[in-house]
């Protein structure tokens, strides 16, 4: 088990537990009763922690290496899935997976970053960084969907696009552009949910939806808390200031009105109970899929563009 660095106390108490369990002085009766008494000091400690959060605290739950990605949902939720590949254009981007399943005897395409769970998985996706063919094949499925009036669910969890120079001369800024430009005027219902990290444009190129949601315990902004430290102190020492002023946790989000759910995690987060998060995650899909195909195509692009077009703020000023 992992712990992050302010779950210090939970570390500690684990470690008692184990040295409980595994001794063997203690008799079944004695052992059973210590056993008891911390778990219950386990979730009351965790609880405590949980309850409140910094930001930076939340990006560290966010990235926590034992978290589900978007595989391990899209499990969950289908009763049948088949993955589809390629952009039909350049190749086949591992850190982006997509493809259509079956979700209580609803067909729903699902997209998705996908992290790995070891350096070889990592590093086989990329560290859940999309390339521009990532981007590419996601408007292919996004556009299949529409054709066959198929609901979109995309499911964010990345870093940011890839921002190496190959990506960069194959167009990835064209690419997530595009994709910004095509989700918007796409005539099925879009659902977006950020369920890890929502980085930037990476993040944004599979981000444009009727609804968008977060987990409890991700963030989504424009820049990482590190890099935006670097930019403005010149050193990513002060990256827990630089969380709080981006507001970028799901409570952030919601009140400024950049999202229009939060879906809970179990407390500690959704690494804790995986299936019980996924849970949630379903009943979410559920209600608003029902919920949006209730309306027109017509009303799904007007929806969907009018939306966005209230998160941006500007004043016009007549020339003299």
């Amino acid at each position: 088990m992992h712990f992050l660095d302010f779950e210090q106390p939970l570390e500690e108490l684990h470690k008692i537990l184990d040295d409980v369990q595994n001794s063997p002085h203690l008799d079944p009766e004695a052992k059973a009763e210590s056993v008891n008494m911390l778990t219950q000091r386990i979730a009351q400690t965790r609880q405590k922690i949980y309850e409140n959060l910094t930001a930076w605290q939340r990006v560290q739950v966010a990235r926590h290496p034992e978290r589900p990605y978007t595989l391990y949902y899209i499990k969950q939720l289908c009763s049948e899935f088949t993955e589809l590949h390629g952009d039909r254009n350049f190749r086949d981007d591992k850190a982006i997976v997509g493809g259509l399943g079956i979700m209580d005897g609803q067909t729903v395409m699902f997209i998705g970053q996908q992290k790995g769970n070891d350096i070889k998985s990592r590093q086989y996706r990329n560290f859940g960084m999309p390339n521009p063919e990532g981007y590419r094949k996601a408007l292919r499925l996004m556009k299949m969907a529409e054709r066959f009036d198929i609901p979109i669910v995309t499911l964010i969890d990345t870093p940011g696009a890839f921002p190496g120079i190959d990506a960069e001369n194959r167009g990835q800024a064209q690419a997530i552009a595009q994709n910004l430009y095509e989700m918007a005027k796409l005539t099925c219902p879009v659902i977006c949910v950020v369920i890890g990290e929502g980085a930037s444009g990476g993040a944004l190129g599979i981000g444009v939806g009727n609804t968008v949601a977060m987990l409890e315990n991700t963030w989504y902004t424009v820049i990482s808390p590190e890099a935006c430290s670097a930019i403005l102190w010149r050193t990513a020492d002060q990256k827990m200031i630089a969380a709080e002023a981006l507001k970028l946790t799901a409570k952030d989000a919601l009140e400024i009105g950049v999202i229009e759910e939060i879906i809970p995690e179990p407390i500690g987060g959704a690494h804790i109970n995986p299936a019980l998060t996924a849970e949630n995650l379903r009943l979410f899909l559920h209600k608003e899929i029902n919920k949006l195909k209730g309306l027109s195509k017509t009303e799904l692009v007007n929806q969907r563009i009018a939306k966005f077009a209230k998160l941006s703020r500007y004043n016009e000023k007549e020339e003299a």
